[in-house]
């Protein structure tokens, strides 16, 4: 193998290990990861490519929904194919600054998908309670510039941890126990004071989730004020299923993804296996279901992602009107 040329002590390059523990069943571990990851990347290209060819789904929510897909694709991207060259082929190096690499786009496109799921509260906050003014204020070009808005947010905050480590010295042994180059545990293979960069990751991590939680939950108790007001049972439930998406796509970002964060930094107890395995299937699993949640719960999305499944099958048949 490749990596037979390295050792731990080379200058040049980190060791990721993979799942610590679990080397024998590196094998195994992988056929789930393999099959998470091609299915995400399948559903979230068929989403955008659906999204870009229907021009009716050229909207505000379905706009978002490309920036939620792109994010997973390249979040996803940025360390499963990694992961699975540990997992088949034992290529474990990694180059100082690919780690470094790794590390920028993983984290600023996860931060990148917190804010489009911001973005989606306010849209269902101004659907629910201004239906009326929805068109005027969610324009296609001002969801493009939210867009813009949260990806320059994502650099700026994320940028510095690789710089901030690439300027460390880093000790001999450089052997990184995860399966990929995650921020926290880079900073640990540092010999120098990482007191700024831990500091920095920790409050960027509570600053970025809190502030976006705290703006979803602002935008869910005006939606539930709003909902409580109506008269209608019907309209009510109307009201509440059309959040029933993003709430499902909030469940699965956010509890698991603050306690992977916690626990790398504070919870000496956990088994590093543990913490690796769900971290990983943090990242795996949201964009391999976000794609399967949004195609049934939206039915325009789902009625044209039917008649396009239709088209390939059977190229010659009439279209499927939406009922």
């Amino acid at each position: 193998m490749a990596d037979l040329n390295f050792t731990p002590y080379d200058s040049s390059i980190f060791i990721l290990t993979g799942i610590p523990g679990l080397e024998a069943d590196h094998i195994w571990i992988s056929i789930p990861f393999a099959m998470f990851y091609m299915m995400g990347l399948l559903g979230n290209i068929t989403v955008l490519f659906v999204i870009g060819k229907e021009q009716t789904l050229h909207k505000p929510m379905y706009l978002l929904l490309c920036m939620l897909a792109l994010s997973d694709i390249i979040t996803s991207t940025s360390f499963v194919p990694k992961a699975l060259s540990i997992f088949w082929f034992n290529l474990k190096s990694i180059t100082v600054k690919g780690c470094l690499t790794q590390m920028f786009f993983f984290h600023a496109f996860s931060t990148m998908h917190s804010a489009v799921l911001v973005t989606m509260a306010f849209d269902r906050y101004v659907a629910i309670c201004n239906p009326l003014r929805y068109a005027t204020i969610l324009t296609n070009a001002r969801i493009a510039k939210l867009g813009l808005v949260g990806f320059i947010r994502a650099v700026l905050f994320i940028l510095p941890m690789p710089l901030l480590l690439s300027s460390q010295p880093f000790c001999a042994n450089r052997i990184i126990p995860h399966t990929y180059c995650d921020h926290i545990a880079v900073a640990k293979m540092s010999c120098g004071d990482i007191t700024v960069s831990r500091a920095y990751g920790l409050v960027m991590a509570f600053v970025l989730i809190g502030c976006d939680l705290t703006l979803i939950g602002l935008s869910y108790g005006l939606i539930i004020r709003t909902v409580l007001r109506i008269s209608s049972q019907e309209a009510n439930q109307k009201a509440l299923n059309t959040c029933t998406a993003h709430i499902c796509a909030l469940l699965m970002a956010y509890p698991v993804g603050l306690f992977s964060t916690l626990t790398h930094r504070f919870g000496q107890g956990i088994a590093p296996h543990v913490h690796i395995i769900l971290s990983n299937l943090h990242y795996l699993i949201p964009p391999m279901l976000n794609p399967i949640i949004y195609g049934v719960k939206t039915k325009e999305l789902h009625d044209k992602l039917v008649k396009n499944i239709c088209r390939i099958h059977s190229p010659r048949d009439v279209d499927i009107k939406p009922s």
